[in-house]
């Protein structure tokens, strides 16, 4: 490595400058959680032509388009940053996130428009992946540039608190939008003034970036003349670079994305689809837990560069891998006792003949459902009612066991409209009829909710979040030289992010909809935070003594 240039505490324009950069990356992440905020209401307007559950898990999907492209976006944008510098490649990420976002706070309907809305819908999310795609390592990399030697995990720490307060700003106004015009009115059309208000961000955004300089450690380089030609193939073509950037996501970001999205958005969907609870209780819930967690981000940041990156970052992989189980356990009895009674009591049991059993995903709405078995996990799952499957004798009749009690479902495969129908209404009645009996609530009572320990199991979440996703931007400039540094951190950083996270509530949500248990969803995170642990320790060095002014 070539030898470090003199380090020196960061002057007041510095931080300036790194505070803006923060401030800026905010906004974004911002425009970017509105839309996973707000899925459910965005599945009723967008994606009305569904059934219930088909819609809310579309719509996830379209929440997931804008991660599936991130990776696309680091690797345009990065080769940008590269080659022609940090702050304009800044300045076009906002304008294209923030015009993504008005957009779809004007965007017309599914009653309206049709079919066209979720596409155009769709395409708006893909813009603003891309966009998110080459913003954060442009961030990540111009804060860790500006940082003294021995301080990049502390400084580095917030850019890693943006996303997360982001979220908290994207909670804050739905809740205070919310608040003043009533649930009635903002699911009818309410829900659109958060995302037409970030027009106002983006203009302090633009602002904001126009009056950034550019980084010490790329103005140095390009001086010299040693910035990177060809970034992309530096990054991918050459095995010495490739090798690490492979690490780097399956030993680091992958764990800490299923962590990040586990802890701040699963668990939010968990208490409004599966606990029942009220949306906007539930977002007060997840908003508290991130006040109380958020100074984590700084504490774990800025102990990485005392005992290093690797630790902390395997050290939450692996707590969230051993405890998901038992905290989303404690969660039910936390904020819905009636259903955690109501389940240990009297368990849904599914007897069915497998062979005769779909998939229960149904994304376009064309699948009509005819046998016992899926008429049967279809009503279950319309209820988000948890069972257990059992293999019934081949061609016999699905039944829904309920405590003690035993109802048999029916086939409408060549049943007249009208036969169909009244079985219909008889079967949703006898078993709306039975979960009621044996004390199945049909949403979380308020007033039986243990707020303390909600809050308290969703910061541990959170903290588990601040322990993989503090350090981890100092740890990913630090292992990439400076002339290719914004291409090779961004791809691993957002394919993890993007795909094993982004993808993450999408996933969990159709394991539940095809086993039938709440929390088979949560296998997801476990085995990926697991494999990130086993190659993360194994492969992954250390990286906080790094001299990151290295050009070569």
């Amino acid at each position: 490595m070539a030898t470090a240039a003199p380090y020196r505490p960061m002057t007041p324009g510095e931080k300036k400058v790194i505070f803006a950069s923060s401030l800026g990356t905010i906004f974004e992440w911002y425009d970017f959680y509105l839309y996973g905020s707000l899925a459910a209401i965005i599945a009723k307007q967008f994606f009305s032509g569904l059934d219930e559950g088909s819609a809310f898990i579309f719509a996830l999907l379209a929440f997931a388009a804008g991660f599936i492209v991130r990776p696309f976006g680091a690797i345009f944008f990065g080769r940008l940053g590269d080659m022609i510098g940090r702050k304009y490649t800044f300045l076009v990420t906002i304008v294209i996130m923030g015009s993504s976002t008005f957009i779809v706070g004007i965007l017309p309907n599914y009653a309206t428009i049709g079919v066209a809305a979720p596409v155009i819908l769709i395409a708006l999310r893909m813009l603003q992946g891309l966009a998110l795609g080459g913003e954060y390592g442009g961030a990540a990399t111009y804060v860790a540039e500006h940082s003294p030697q021995g301080k990049r995990g502390a400084y580095t720490s917030w850019i890693q608190t943006t996303a997360t307060l982001g979220l908290f700003l994207s909670l804050l106004v739905i809740l205070g939008t919310r608040t003043l015009i009533g649930e009635a009115a903002f699911a009818d059309w309410g829900w659109r003034v958060p995302f037409i208000a970030s027009v106002a961000l983006l203009a302090v955004s633009v602002w904001i970036r126009l009056g950034m300089n550019e980084s010490p450690a790329f103005a140095k380089m390009k001086a010299e003349g040693k910035t990177s030609k060809a970034p992309l193939s530096e990054s991918f073509g050459q095995w010495k670079n490739l090798k690490i950037v492979i690490l780097a996501l399956i030993g680091l970001t992958a764990g800490q994305a299923v962590v990040w999205y586990g802890g701040q958005f699963y668990s939010l969907f968990f208490l409004t689809q599966s606990l029942k609870v009220d949306g906007a209780t539930a977002n007060i819930y997840v908003a508290a837990s991130l006040i109380i967690g958020t100074p984590f981000f700084i504490l774990f940041g800025s102990l990485s560069d005392k005992i290093g990156r690797k630790p902390i970052i395997m050290a939450g992989c692996l707590l969230a891998a051993l405890t998901y189980f038992p905290v989303f356990t404690a969660l039910t009895k936390a904020a819905n006792p009636a259903l955690a009674e109501a389940q240990a009591k009297n368990k849904v049991i599914v007897t069915a003949d497998n062979k005769e059993c779909s998939f229960q995903f149904n994304p376009t709405g064309t699948v009509k459902f005819t046998s016992s078995c899926d008429i049967a996990k279809q009503v279950l799952a319309g209820s988000s009612v948890s069972y257990d499957n059992v293999d019934g004798p081949a061609g016999s009749v699905a039944t829904i066991k309920i405590g003690e009690t035993v109802i048999s479902s029916y086939a409408s495969k060549g049943l007249p409209a009208a036969e169909a129908k009244a079985k219909d209404a008889t079967f949703k009645k006898a078993v709306a009829d039975d979960l009621k009996a044996a004390g199945y609530p049909i949403k979380a009572d308020m007033a039986k909710v243990d707020t303390v320990m909600v809050i308290a199991l969703l910061t541990y979440l959170v903290i588990l979040v601040t322990m993989v996703y503090g350090p981890i931007a100092a740890m990913l400039v630090e292992l990439f030289p400076t002339r290719i540094r914004y291409t090779s951190m961004s791809l691993p950083y957002h394919i993890g992010n993007g795909w094993f996270g982004g993808l993450l509530p999408t996933t969990a949500f159709a394991i539940v909809a095809q086993t039938g248990n709440m929390y088979n969803g949560l296998w997801y995170p476990i085995v990926v935070a697991g494999m990130t642990f086993v190659v993360g320790t194994l492969f992954v060095k250390e990286t906080k003594d790094v001299d990151i002014y290295a050009n070569d």
